[in-house]
């Protein structure tokens, strides 16, 4: 898949290589600048990395005028699993946070996202927009059915994100079918404030564009909110339905991968 910039390609990383420039990647994003820590990190060599990298498809934005031999050329990434590698994985990703269970047993073709991520000086350019062009083409041509996975607010100071927190569990919580709970000890509950109490400009000013392009698309989140601090981050699961979708959201799909 080429882009049409002309120093932009976007495909599916092909070998270790192209992994290693992703987790490369992640670790300036998640590490250096976010200030996650844990075992999957390696120092030494900037990679940040987990088991789970051999099952997942990583979707790769490489801008070509960069240095590929220092692994600086991958400037924007998506990990990308689907329901029938999760089986060879032994799970998702986000079941150590979430209770997948609905999503599971629905017999539905399923595709977890995860590790999004945009070197900073591509930020609020059209990283992020060819990063949705690829992910479109994915969806469409897999017949994926529901994409979900964990999606997270910077920090862990919870009566900070309250607001957000609890204008998505008012407004955007999914419906039963689709509605995973956040698990274990670290979780807790999103209706921090009552309907009444929600100033929707705070709430949206502080969610994460990320989130708010899902919200566009019709997405949901699960119930409970899980705090990652070895990630330094607040984590909701994101659901969207694809079959579910207005007829305006399709044609958003349908448009990207036009211009693909």
């Amino acid at each position: 898949m080429m882009s049409d910039a002309t120093n932009f390609v976007l495909r599916l990383a092909v070998d270790a290589r192209d992994l290693r420039a992703a987790q490369h990647l992640r670790y300036q994003v998640f590490v250096q600048e976010m200030g996650a820590v844990g075992p999957g990190i390696d120092h030494a060599a900037q990679l940040e990395q987990d088991r789970y990298d051999a099952h997942f498809d990583h979707l790769l934005l490489i801008d070509t005028r960069r240095d590929a031999d220092v692994l600086q050329d991958v400037v924007g990434v998506y990990r990308l699993l689907t329901s029938d590698k999760a089986l060879i994985a032994g799970g998702f990703y986000s079941e150590a946070e979430f209770d997948l269970s609905v999503l599971k047993s629905s017999g539905r073709k399923l595709l977890e996202l995860g590790r999004s991520c945009v070197h900073p000086d591509y930020r609020g350019g059209a990283a992020m927009f060819h990063l949705w062009n690829g992910l479109a083409e994915y969806v469409i041509e897999r017949q994926i059915e529901v994409l979900f996975g964990a999606a997270s607010f910077h920090g862990t100071d919870v009566a900070a994100l309250r607001q957000s927190l609890a204008y998505l569990h008012h407004h955007h919580l999914a419906p039963p079918a689709l509605r995973v709970h956040a698990k274990g000890p670290e979780r807790i509950a999103c209706d921090l404030l009552t309907p009444d109490q929600l100033d929707r400009r705070a709430a949206m000013a502080a969610t994460p564009a990320l989130i708010k392009a899902y919200l566009r698309l019709g997405g949901y989140v699960g119930e409970g909110a899980w705090v990652d601090h070895a990630f330094n981050t607040t984590d909701v699961c994101l659901v969207v339905d694809t079959v579910r979708m207005s007829e305006r959201h399709r044609d958003f799909y349908t448009r990207k991968v036009g211009r693909a």
